[in-house]
């Protein structure tokens, strides 16, 4: 449990440190992305608002609306946004395989961790009715010598009768 609790703390404190990476950066009011068009991809990319399109050669302003640019705009696998080595239609595709990943991950961790503390419990359930035949099985062993003892007893001083329900004489 303890463990679990400590993944998803530093699950969390990735994704908030990846987001301050990646989001963080704010524009100054008087840069404006179409400046840079006709310069080099490192140059527009230096502005976070900003989207390279390789094939135009342009630095555009990234549409904020639409999650994704349209096609219009700039294809996929010509826009650059964040680096300049990676388009963003890869980019899209690495950070989904991750994101996928860390949430398959969390849910094996977290059906690992249910899945142990219940073998853990019929561990436990199997010790304990084995300890309990132990006592039944001790508990029958005194039973049987207390009988023993008894029926010594009557023997040494002529109790013991053939009929069990006769009434005893006085002799």
């Amino acid at each position: 449990m303890i463990q679990t609790r400590t993944f998803l703390l530093f699950a969390f404190v990735f994704f908030v440190f990846c987001f301050v990476i990646v989001f963080g950066q704010t524009t100054s009011p008087e840069t404006n992305c179409t400046i840079k068009s006709n310069t080099t991809c490192e140059e527009c990319l230096m502005i976070v608002s900003c989207l390279w399109c390789i094939s135009s050669q342009k630095c555009i302003d990234y549409p904020v609306k639409s999650i994704l640019p349209s096609h219009s705009v700039c294809p996929l696998s010509e826009a650059r946004w964040g680096v300049c080595w990676m388009n963003f239609q890869t980019l899209i595709i690495t950070i989904s395989v991750i994101v996928g990943v860390i949430i398959i991950a969390i849910f094996v961790c977290c059906f690992c961790c249910c899945k142990c503390e219940n073998i853990g419990s019929k561990r436990s359930d199997v010790r304990m009715e084995r300890q309990g035949h132990l006592r039944k099985f001790r508990q029958e062993e005194r039973k049987a010598e207390m009988r023993q003892r008894h029926e010594e007893m009557r023997l040494k001083y002529g109790l013991k009768k053939d009929n069990q329900y006769s009434r005893f004489e006085n002799s």
